[in-house]
């Protein structure tokens, strides 16, 4: 500053130009000159400043100090810019005070010393600061945000979008701002967006949440979950729409995808029983508003298991799709067809007012399977027995009927399969006697009438006994003894199986233990059934028997069905596997009775293979058949396994099986199987004669069943 300037009215000019608040301070420390900012900021007026002592604007605390520095600058004559000192604070008119900058300067003014004093807000530098970086970091997150968001006005046109926006629609910013979201809505949602402004401008809503479907630039339709809230200045006028979006497009797709396979069969796509008894629940409430009939058909293949059997599951799996689809073409749209289970289908009918229409649609449903099924290949015929159960609207529960086409079904079959039967009270009083037999075979494994009778099996050298196969057998206390053929078949179509096979291996694994200690000791043999192989407890029920025993595992060994093996092989791989890692060994009952390949021993892991006894006896062709007993035991020998000759009743047979080098034989000849009392006599001791008194083809089916094991 010139100091040439030398007059009031120049230097009141100059300071009332000025950005920040201003003031000339006299040497005696009273304001000389001050500016309209200084004045306003501080809240009083110019003329009550100017001749005012300085100090009116520091707080009383510090007065005293600033004098003293006042004066000092003034001697020391220096000049100091903003930011160079400690910042200071400075009094109102309200006694509120502020942080601020001040820079300081001397000049002379008409002949006097003068401090310059220019006054910076501090609180307001700051409110600036926040305000900046605040913006700043909005729009870094509106830029990087993976959400998209648009700003739109009220008419809906677009003021800005991000870059996740358009990525969304696959459309540039350009195409996109400054035009509303006709062009990329999908047809039939126009009128969404439209409502919710319109529910905006009224201030009904200030915020919304709704879900609409978008055109992608590549003609994909898009699902998105829209949130917009609107902005309003102070008066209340709309300022803009922040929305901000969400694709939902495949997650809508994977909900409706993970419903439909929880209401449906993945291999047919048929109904599963979740959705059959959602729509059961429906139709029985219907026909109790409407009056007329309903119906359950349950539809057994007859002939699926000799599919799985002779050709495999993946065969199996393809007729099952092709009957349902032949089941599909004669259904009425009204009804439901559902895969209820493996080869169970069942049909609910709907809206039917006699009960002749409902024998009619079983008739189309047994007529539509007639014709063989063209699958891989292969024409295979597959037939089907139709349980009916017809019902108003005051029968019993859906669960009540469910089970009375069952029991119809079970009718069906045992009258020959290949037809339907309908539901009579009749059989419900034939089922209540299988019932009863399941209720006593429970009670057997507790009573004591169920109990475990061991036949050896023998050396064929020596014919001395090396291990005993466990058989179950049955003393009802009215029938006598029961056929293992039919209590077995009982318990195996309920879970029941399970807890005999339960028994069987602990009642099995004490008796060997009781024989002998020694890892060398005679071992006991215990066979499954299919669906004892593959229950996923059987490991965990081997493993408690023979620690409740304490059996050494190298002496019991378990016995596989043949039929078992070659449904699932690789599941029986698996499960022989297992058992073998327990230390168990595990033989193929029924070995040869034309369902297995020879290579079948290959790929499991055994140490005993059964022939099976219809290659023992008859001898019908007695050339070929020992022929082919031949073959088996020079395989097993080669594959380290053991090989038993089952059905020895003679000593031909026997003689027979030592000409062709097999090492083990069981049978008649050496014993039939005796309760754990009579055991110990036939250990030792060369077997191979047969009581005189006792003619093995006059033995009942009850003690000559063998085969029949849990």
């Amino acid at each position: 500053m010139s100091e040439s300037v030398d007059s009031k009215d120049a230097w009141q000019l100059f300071l009332s130009s000025l950005p920040d608040g201003a003031l000339l301070v006299d040497a005696h420390g009273r304001i000389a000159l001050v500016n309209e900012t200084l004045a306003s900021y501080t809240g009083y007026a110019v003329s009550d400043l100017v001749g005012a002592p300085v100090e009116l604007l520091v707080p009383p605390g510090v007065a005293g100090d600033h004098a003293r520095a006042r004066e000092t600058f003034a001697e020391g004559a220096a000049r100091r810019p903003f930011g160079s000192h400690t910042h200071l604070a400075l009094v109102t008119r309200d006694g509120s005070t502020h942080q601020v900058d001040i820079a300081l300067s001397q000049i002379t003014l008409e002949g006097e010393p003068m401090s310059l004093a220019l006054v910076r807000d501090l609180d307001d530098l700051h409110r600036a600061s926040l305000h900046s970086d605040s913006e700043l970091r909005y729009r870094l997150a509106f830029d990087i945000s993976v959400a998209p968001i648009v700003f739109t006005d009220d008419h809906d046109k677009i003021l800005a979008a991000n870059d996740a926006f358009c990525d969304l629609l696959g459309r540039s910013r350009d195409e996109l701002v400054g035009q509303d979201s006709t062009p990329f809505t999908y047809p039939l949602d126009l009128g969404l967006t439209e409502a919710s402004l319109e529910r905006v401008r009224r201030r009904e809503v200030d915020a919304e949440h709704y879900t609409k479907r978008y055109v992608h630039r590549d003609g994909r339709v898009l699902i998105v979950e829209v949130a917009r809230r609107a902005a309003y200045d102070a008066s209340g006028h709309l300022l803009f729409n922040v929305i901000s979006e969400r694709d939902v497009t495949e997650e809508r797709s994977l909900t409706a995808q993970l419903a439909h396979q929880a209401l449906h069969d993945p291999l047919t796509g048929l109904a599963n029983r979740a959705l059959l008894e959602d729509r059961l629940v429906r139709a029985r409430a219907k026909i109790s508003r409407q009056g007329g009939f309903g119906a359950i058909l349950m539809v057994d293949l007859d002939d699926f298991k000799d599919v799985n059997d002779s050709h495999g599951h993946l065969v199996g799996d393809q007729v099952l799709i092709a009957v349902a689809r032949r089941l599909e073409e004669v259904a009425r749209t009204a009804d439901t067809l559902c895969r209820f289970g493996g080869d169970e289908f069942v049909y609910l009918v709907e809206g039917v007012h006699q009960a002749e229409q409902v024998r009619r649609i079983a008739e189309r449903l047994l007529t539509a399977l007639e014709q063989p099924f063209s699958v891989m290949g292969l024409s295979l015929l597959q037939h089907a027995s139709i349980g009916v159960a017809i019902w108003d609207g005051e029968s019993a529960d859906d669960l009540a009927v469910l089970e009375q086409a069952d029991l119809a079904l079970y009718e069906a079959k045992r009258l020959g399969r290949h037809r339907y039967a309908v539901y009579s009270p009749r059989l419900h009083q034939s089922h209540s006697g299988r019932g009863h037999d399941l209720q006593a075979l429970r009670g057997a494994l507790t009573d004591g009438s169920l109990s475990m009778h061991f036949q050896p099996i023998v050396s064929a050298a020596t014919t001395t006994a090396v291990g005993f196969e466990a058989l179950m057998r049955w003393r009802h206390g009215e029938r006598g003894w029961i056929a293992p053929s039919e209590f077995l078949g009982l318990a195996e179509s309920t879970d029941l199986i399970g807890e005999l096979g339960s028994f069987a291996l602990r009642e099995a694994t004490r008796a060997a233990a009781s024989w002998s200690s020694a890892p060398d000791g005679p071992y006991v043999t215990v066979n499954l059934s299919a669906r004892q192989l593959f229950d996923p407890q059987l490991a965990q029920r081997v493993r408690t028997a023979l620690a409740d025993s304490g059996l050494e595992a190298s002496r019991l060994v378990i016995e596989i069905p043949e039929r078992a093996a070659l449904e699932d092989a690789a599941r029986a791989s698996l499960i022989v596997d297992e058992l073998r890692a327990l230390g168990v060994g595990c033989a193929l009952d029924g070995f040869g009775d034309g369902l297995a390949s020879l290579a079948q021993l290959l790929h499991l892991d055994l140490r005993f293979v059964k022939i099976d006894r219809s290659l023992i006896r008859p001898p019908t062709d007695a050339s070929l058949r020992d022929a082919l007993v031949e073959v088996i035991v020079t395989l097993g020998h080669r594959t380290g396994i053991d090989v038993v000759a089952q059905g020895i009743e003679t000593p031909d047979d026997l003689a027979r099986l030592r000409q062709a080098g097999c090492n083990l034989s069981q049978g008649f000849l050496f014993s039939q199987a005796v309760p754990l009392s009579e055991v110990s006599p036939l250990m030792g001791t060369p077997l191979g004669v047969v009581d005189s008194k006792v003619n093995p083809s006059s033995i009942s089916a009850t003690q000559a069943s063998t085969t029949s094991v849990s």
